[in-house]
This record gives structure tokens, sequence and C-alpha cells, in this order.
């Protein structure tokens, strides 16, 4: 999608009330199915989990304002988890900075240096 209709669909949802946002988005669901040359993204199991909720609460015929609010929460949740997920990602994959470890030149093998050799202590 270029961005000039990108700006056009996102100036046109920002100008509709809840309740037609809700028929705009089953109306795109449904030509995705129909349509869609290809699968679209699969959202987080986070993501699949708030959008499961919010058609929970549209099916009870909860209020507009309850769902958007309950929708703010989980959208800052998904944001924290996601910031999570990103976090613990970059804990366990190897960083390429400078060829690995750090730490001066030495190890924690009763003092000496990466070669073997023992240091002179700095004289």
């Amino acid at each position: 999608m270029h961005d000039v209709m990108r700006k056009r669909i996102m100036r046109t949802l920002e100008a509709l009330p809840d309740e037609q946002l809700y028929q705009v988005v089953d109306f795109m669901e449904y030509l995705e199915a129909k349509y869609a040359r290809e699968k679209g993204r699969e959202p987080s199991s986070f993501q699949r989990f708030a959008e499961r909720v919010e058609d929970q609460m549209r099916m009870r015929s909860v209020g507009p304002k309850a769902v958007r609010g309950t929708m703010k929460i989980m959208s800052t949740a998904t944001r924290v988890m996601e910031g999570l997920t990103d976090v613990g990602r970059s804990l366990v994959e190897p960083r390429e900075e400078g060829g690995g470890t750090t730490g001066g030149g030495t190890s924690d093998r009763g003092g000496q240096d990466r070669d073997g050799s023992r240091g002179t202590g700095g004289g």
C-alpha cells in the first residue's frame, strides 16, 4: 500500500465514531477472507487475545466507552509485553560488538591473561 492510500484511510478512520469503526473492521476482515492474494501478517499471541476480548465485549453489547477503556488497557499491556520480549531477546542473542567478551584482557582464571600467561601486576 502506498503512503497516499495509507494516509487517506487513516484520515477517514480517525473521523469515524467507534461503532462505525467496528463495522469497518468487520468489512475489512470479510474482504481479506474473500479477496486477499496472500495471508496477512499474523498478530502476536497477546494481540490475538486482545482481539478476542474485544470481540466478546462487542457480542455482549458492552458500551463503546467501556470497550475503548478496556482496549486502551490491553494496548498498554501489549506494549509492555512486547518490550519485555525485546529485552529478553536481547539478553539471549549473542552480541556482535567488538568480537565477544569484555573485561580488559583478563578472565576469572586466577589472574591469567587470555593467552594463559600471568600478568605483571601493572608495575
